[in-house]
């Protein structure tokens, strides 16, 4: 597919990579964990006044996920209230005061407090970000520009795995915090969603917009049509009775689907503990070099993903990137299972956990990790997509805050082998049910997608609706 750099095209991408920039940091704190929890637990590095227990580390690491449920449900109110820009915007306050908490902690509490707000605030973000570039994405390039947050996410990640292993604790908090502050002054001079502004009565405003971003003025009036055709069908539909229309709640249960079914083939429990993971392999490979270069395979799979949307469309690349991740997950169990007597690790098994992480964390950055947001904001109507991402994104913080919070439970509990088992047995689950219910939506406009699902368009209703009187 030949792309025409047209000026409006590329007010499109400049638009979508500055507010990814604040994507970063959000990388870099999910990362954080990872090396941040090794620093801990050993005397000598820790700025605490001892080394954290197994119990504390897992709350550091998962405890945000669960308050940040009511934050999602308080977010999809201010999406619409303040509108997609000013949400941002507001999230990089508390998300740059508790990076400055984590460079003077000196006690445990502080730091589940300060993973408790920077979830939060990270949480919303996820949601804030997919729905701003949906709305400012011309439909032909929607997938490409709706894959950004990924790969932004992972170069953020990259920088945590990268730098955080090699630098003291206070150093790269140091770095996190000044991060989060370049990144959001950018933001400021961007145009806030032409949906949204429309939404809001402020059609000159949207249409304005549309023309700095569309490629002709038929197309952005064609666009704020959309807006108003949309508009007549939240008027029609009373909001009390939202949770009554079938097309909503078959995109609500696709948007369940879609963000459970992400968490629990196990790659945030993986990526959260992967320097732990890869220490306790007790292979010849240096965890610290491991990990780079596993982030630097994240952020290589993200930029695959706009190529592989372009050939294949969603649903193919979903599916093939749970099937990798079954083949990874299915390998770590077999590494812990034949580990389990102890023997000495040589040869190919030396390898092993190594290859399968690489399989995990490729396939799930090049797919399902991309696309669940994108694809989650596609399947709503534009009058319901704020309060149905939030719902459905709580969902995913649930789904993570119990994949991380037990899952060094489970390994010592059920055994390494039987956890990884159980997360393969999840992707070969996950996809079966994306193969039968989720639609394509590549290529096509909001309003096809809902005829897809089974929504009627304006024209059928009103039709039926004569028919009837």
């Amino acid at each position: 597919m030949k792309i025409n750099l047209s000026p409006s095209l590329i007010r499109q991408y400049a638009v979508v990579i500055t507010v990814n920039l604040g994507v970063v940091t959000t990388g870099m704190s999910l990362a954080w964990p990872s090396p941040i929890l090794v620093k801990l637990r050993n005397e000598t590095e820790t700025p605490l006044s001892r080394p954290i227990t197994e119990e504390e580390g897992s709350w550091i690491v998962s405890g945000g996920f669960l308050v940040a449920v009511f934050g999602n449900l308080l977010g999809g109110m201010l999406l619409d209230a303040i509108g997609r820009k000013y949400c941002f915007l507001l999230l990089c306050l508390p998300k740059f005061l508790t990076s400055m908490l984590f460079i003077f902690a000196t006690e445990v509490w502080m730091l589940i407090l300060g993973r408790v707000v920077i979830a939060t605030a990270d949480s919303f973000l996820f949601m804030v970000a997919p729905i701003y570039a949906s709305e400012i994405a011309s439909k032909e390039h929607r997938g490409s520009l709706g894959t950004f947050m990924q790969i932004f996410s992972t170069l953020g990640i990259v920088v945590t795995l990268s730098a955080g292993p090699y630098l003291s604790y206070k150093a790269f908090n140091i770095v996190l915090a000044s991060a989060i502050a370049v990144s959001t002054l950018p933001v400021l001079c961007l145009p806030d969603s032409p949906f949204y502004l429309y939404s809001k009565g402020r059609s000159e405003e949207a249409l304005e917009v549309l023309l700095q971003i569309r490629a002709s003025e038929a197309i952005a009036k064609e666009e704020l049509q959309e807006y108003q055709d949309s508009n007549r069908n939240k008027e029609k539909i009373d909001k009390k009775l939202l949770f009554k229309n079938k097309t909503f709640l078959k995109s609500l249960s696709l948007g369940f689907l879609l963000f459970i079914g992400s968490q629990l083939v196990g790659f945030n429990a993986v990526q959260f503990y992967l320097q732990t993971i890869l220490e306790s392999t007790k292979t010849s490979v240096k965890p610290e070099l491991a990990s780079v270069i596993i982030g630097i395979i994240q952020v290589f799979a993200s930029f695959c993903t706009p190529l592989f949307l372009t050939k294949f469309g969603r649903r193919p690349v979903l599916l093939g990137s749970l099937s990798g991740m079954f083949l990874g997950m299915l390998g770590l169990g077999i590494f812990f299972k034949l580990t389990e007597s102890g023997g000495e690790i040589t040869g190919f098994l030396n390898f092993l956990p190594i290859i399968s992480l690489i399989l995990v964390i490729y396939f799930f950055s090049a797919g399902i990790g991309s696309l669940v947001w994108l694809v989650t904001a596609e399947i709503f109507d534009s009058s319901a997509r704020a309060i149905g991402m939030s719902i459905t994104s709580t969902s995913c913080l649930l789904a993570i805050f119990v994949t991380t919070k037990y899952f060094a439970f489970m390994t010592e509990s059920l055994g390494p082998a039987l956890t990884y088992w159980f997360f393969s047995a999840m992707c070969l689950l996950v996809g079966t049910l994306i193969a039968l219910f989720v639609p394509e939506t590549k290529g096509k406009t909001f309003s096809e997608i809902q005829r897809a699902l089974g929504a009627e368009s304006i024209e059928f209703k009103e039709k039926n609706d004569k028919e009837r009187v």
